[in-house]
């Protein structure tokens, strides 16, 4: 018997923008910020009805720019205060959004440009020498190359076309044009009408999004994300806070910061639409910089901390938080996901407040998930080893290796998960899609986990073969195909190894007989190749053979308990 919610919700049938903006012309405010630039709050800013407009404009542009329904815009870019305008744009024109990492090497990126066959990239102005190279190795013009930045919001403001460029862009754009020319007049904008998707089956087909996942294993794999997905996930995790009992006074007083990255399906679903949704405001900081969050926690009285482990074990270390120079009293709650977290480390950050007054909350999801999957009722005691219970509407199984027996509680297997929530399938990958999607809908995870007494999951191991650095997917088979890429290397096997409360890429290498290497040469060919956060940072070991099974499987299992081993000694120094 599946494990089941203890809640069930209304899911409307209706596009994302619907949810959000009820219609085109719906009145909304024009006073209250919903996104800030963090650095310049109080001039660069929009409120609801103006986050709406500039998503028209550019939905408008896309159309007469020949953007048509289904058609994957790349947006490569890090944080800014037009990023969720570029997300909602997209989906508003009928098009699909996928965003890259914005570490990306041309080699990563040009794999995106050409398996999402994006027929526009936007691109950041300080990644362009990567855009274009990219760009021309998948044989996209640079004509559909478009430069970004937040230039636009004092050139195009609310009262202007966009006719021309100014001369400082002229200069600089490598042959590719400006996004601004993607933006319509005001007046065409507010003109601008989506797509509702209030027809049965509209919103359960139609992609919204292309979120990029290594998934269990392989290379990584457009997860293919449908409105109906991405508006059931928002209002499962927005149920969970309308529980608390003084839900109208917290949210009359939450204030946001979002430094997780915006291509990622976390900060995407949780600071875009979420908070829209919730009526929060979101304070958008480039990236992750630990005194610079601390700082404006101080300034904007930020309430809670959405975040990834490596940002609540630096809560716990660094220095400067110890030191307590920092007024962080506003802070309600500290939320963390995307990988495990030890009691420890949350028992640590606890102890920065009062007693009794933050507890983190762990939860769980993946990016077939939409995000998230599990969370916590807030009226409950957190357990630092748990990540919660079912979001509304949604169902578990534990499952044998048989992948026919259902397990009970207090046993564990793989977690296999149902819910409206779940992706429609990888793009153009009816295999990956087979292997990891029953017929019925179950997703197979690849985490090992177990349902205690009380129904609290706790997610114990992984099945799968993924590395995660910081909250991002390294997928071994990537690193091992560049490896043997080394004229020196006869074969190569990565693993994670664990190394600050986090992980990183280890790789045994066997080399050719007589051919010699040192780790040093190992390295410097990686460089490069990969994103930082995908380098082998947890050492080069080089072995007479890699450990396979009969058919030629890797056995990871027998490479981690010799990284266990040849690390402890380490470890106890």
């Amino acid at each position: 018997m599946p494990f089941q919610s203890r809640w069930t919700i209304d899911i409307p049938n209706c596009h994302l923008a619907t949810l959000l903006f009820t219609s085109p012309t719906h009145p909304l405010s024009q006073t209250r910020p919903c996104f800030l630039d963090a650095a310049r709050p109080d001039t660069h800013y929009f409120t609801e009805h103006a986050f709406r407009l500039w998503s028209q404009r550019f939905a408008a542009g896309l159309r007469r720019a020949g953007l048509q329904r289904g058609d994957r815009v790349l947006l490569f870019s890090g944080n800014d205060l037009f990023f969720p305008v570029v997300f909602m744009g997209i989906i508003m024109a009928g098009g699909i959004f996928t965003g890259a990492n914005p570490t990306f090497v041309a080699r990563e990126l040009e794999y995106q440009l050409r398996d999402s066959e994006a027929t526009f990239l936007i691109c950041a102005m300080g990644s362009l020498a990567t855009g274009v190279q990219a760009a021309r190795g998948a044989g996209l013009g640079l004509d559909r190359v478009f430069v970004f930045d937040n230039a636009v919001f004092e050139q195009y403001g609310a009262d202007q076309g966009t006719d021309r460029i100014h001369k400082k862009h002229e200069e600089g754009l490598r042959g590719c044009r400006y996004w601004g020319e993607l933006i319509a007049s005001a007046e065409e904008g507010s003109r601008f009408v989506w797509e509702d998707l209030m027809t049965p089956g509209a919103a359960d087909t139609r992609t919204l999004a292309l979120n990029y996942s290594s998934g269990t294993t392989g290379r990584p794999k457009g997860v293919e994300i449908t409105h109906k997905n991405y508006v059931a996930n928002l209002l499962q995790y927005n149920f969970l806070f309308y529980l608390y009992p003084d839900w109208v006074e917290r949210v009359a007083r939450a204030r946001w910061l979002c430094f997780l990255p915006m291509y990622h399906a976390m900060a995407q679903n949780i600071f875009i639409a979420a908070a829209l949704r919730r009526g929060v405001p979101v304070y958008i900081m480039p990236k992750f910089d630990m005194l610079t969050m601390l700082e404006y926690t101080e300034k904007f009285r930020i309430t809670d901390y959405i975040i990834v482990p490596p940002v609540v074990v630096a809560l716990a270390k660094h220095p400067a938080v110890r030191s307590g120079q920092y007024d962080l009293s506003s802070v309600e709650g500290v939320f963390s996901g995307a990988a495990p977290l030890g009691a420890e480390v949350c028992e640590q950050v606890e102890k920065l407040w009062a007693p009794g007054q933050i507890k983190v909350r762990q939860g769980w999801g993946m990016t077939e998930t939409t995000c998230s999957l599990l969370g916590w009722d807030p009226r409950m005691q957190p357990h630092p080893a748990s990540v919660g219970e079912l979001n509304a509407n949604c169902e578990a199984k534990i499952m044998a290796d048989d992948d026919k027996t259902e397990l009970g509680p207090n046993q564990r297997g793989e977690l296999w998960v149902r819910g409206q929530n779940i992706m429609k399938g990888y793009w153009k990958n009816p295999g990956a899609t087979k292997e990891a999607k029953t017929e019925d809908g179950w997703l197979k995870t690849g985490d090992i986990a177990f349902v205690n007494d009380q129904g609290l999951f706790h997610v114990v191991d992984r099945k799968k073969e993924l590395i995660k650095v910081k909250g991002n997917q390294v997928a071994p088979a990537e690193l091992e195909a560049i490896l043997l890429d080394h004229p020196a290397v006869a074969d190569a096997a990565v693993i994670g190894v664990p190394l600050n409360d986090d992980e990183r890429p280890r790789a045994y290498i066997v080399l050719n007989s007589g051919q010699t290497a040192t780790k040093k040469d190992i390295l410097s060919f990686m460089d490069g190749k990969v994103s930082p956060f995908k380098r082998i940072t947890g050492g080069v070991v080089f072995i007479d053979a890699i450990p396979k099974n009969p058919s030629g499987k890797i056995l990871r299992k027998m490479l981690r308990e010799r990284a266990n081993a040849e690390i402890q000694p380490t470890a106890r120094l």
